[in-house]
C-alpha cells in the first residue's frame, strides 16, 4: 500500500465512524484477550461492528469480538476497541494498526493498549499487573515499512519513550490508592501463534524482557508515529520459567485475565479520570 492510499483509506474510514458519531474523541482503548469487560462501564456507548467499517481488519480469533465502542468514561469520550487483530492471523502491520490511525484522525490524543502476556521474569506471578515502561520489538517487521506520508507522522519517529512517563507515574499511583499490585517491566512482542520454547525463554529473558506476548508493540510504534501519548497495562496469564516451564492451556489463560480484568478496568477508568 503507498502512503498516499493508506491516507486516503484511514480518512474513508474516519467518515464512516462520524456517520454515527459527530464528536471528537479524547482517548483510544483497545482491549486484549479476556480484558473487554471495562467495555461494559462506557456510558451510552455507540456500537460499531469493524465489518461495517471500511479497511478495518476482522479479528479471526474467538475471544476477539470485534466492535468499536465509541461513549463517556470518568466524564471523557473515549473509542474502545474491543478485540484487536494480530499478525499471526495473516494481516500486515499496516493493516492490523488502522484502528490506531483512524481513531487518531477522530481527534484521540492519548491511547490506552491492554494485553494478556507470559510472565518471564520469575519475580511475577500468574494474574499480576504489568505497567509497560518500554517494549523490545522481534516481530521481525515494523508497521511504518514503506513511503513514509508526512501528514501521518515523519520518517523516523524517535522511540526513546514510547510509554508516556507522567501516565505511568500516575497509574501506580492510582494502584497504590485502590490496593492494586502492579509491577513495571518490559514487554517483548513475537509473531506466534505458537508459544515458545524453553531455549528462546532463555533467550528472550536474557535480552531484558519481563513479559512476552503478540500484541501491542505495532500499535504503540504508529501511536508514536502519530504523535499519540500511550499508556500500556498487560496481565500475567501464565508464567514462562524455561526451567519449570509446562504446556499452557489457552482457556486457562483467559480464565486468568478474565479474573483480572475488574482491576485492569478500574486501574484504567480511574487513569482516563485523571490523566491531562
Amino acid at each position: 500500500m503507498t502512503a498516499p492510499d493508506l491516507h486516503g483509506k484511514i480518512e474513508e474510514a474516519a467518515r464512516c465512524i462520524r456517520q454515527q458519531f459527530t464528536g471528537e474523541l479524547e482517548f483510544g482503548i483497545i482491549l486484549g484477550t479476556g480484558l473487554g469487560g471495562l467495555a461494559e462501564t462506557i456510558e451510552n456507548p455507540i456500537t460499531i461492528p469493524y465489518s461495517e467499517v471500511p479497511h478495518f481488519p476482522q479479528p479471526r480469533v474467538q475471544s476477539h469480538s470485534g466492535n468499536m465502542l465509541i461513549g463517556q468514561v470518568g466524564g471523557k469520550t473515549v473509542a474502545a476497541m474491543e478485540g484487536r487483530c494480530h499478525f499471526y492471523e495473516g494481516y500486515s502491520l499496516e493493516e492490523l494498526t488502522m484502528p490506531v490511525r483512524v481513531m487518531h484522525a477522530l481527534g484521540i490524543g492519548k491511547l490506552i493498549v491492554s494485553n494478556a502476556s507470559g510472565g518471564i521474569n520469575p519475580q511475577y506471578e500468574r494474574g499480576d499487573l504489568l505497567l509497560i515502561e518500554d517494549h523490545i520489538n522481534l516481530m521481525g517487521a515494523n508497521p511504518l515499512i514503506g513511503p513514509n506520508d508526512d501528514r501521518l507522522g515523519p520518517r523516523f519517529p524517535d522511540m526513546c519513550c514510547p510509554y508516556d512517563p507522567g501516565a505511568l507515574r500516575l497509574a501506580q499511583t492510582i494502584a497504590l490508592e485502590e490496593g492494586i499490585a502492579t509491577q513495571r517491566g518490559v514487554y517483548l512482542a513475537l509473531t506466534g501463534p505458537c508459544l515458545e520454547t524453553r531455549a528462546e525463554y532463555r533467550m528472550l529473558k536474557t535480552l531484558g524482557a519481563d513479559a512476552v506476548g503478540m500484541s501491542t508493540v505495532p500499535e504503540v510504534i504508529v501511536a508514536v508515529h502519530a504523535g499519540l501519548r500511550s499508556f500500556g497495562i498487560s496481565c500475567i496469564t501464565d508464567m514462562c520459567l524455561p526451567d519449570a516451564l509446562e504446556p499452557v492451556n489457552i482457556d486457562e489463560i483467559i480464565e486468568v485475565a478474565n479474573q483480572a480484568e475488574p482491576k485492569i478496568s478500574l486501574l484504567v477508568r480511574k487513569l482516563i479520570e485523571r490523566w491531562s
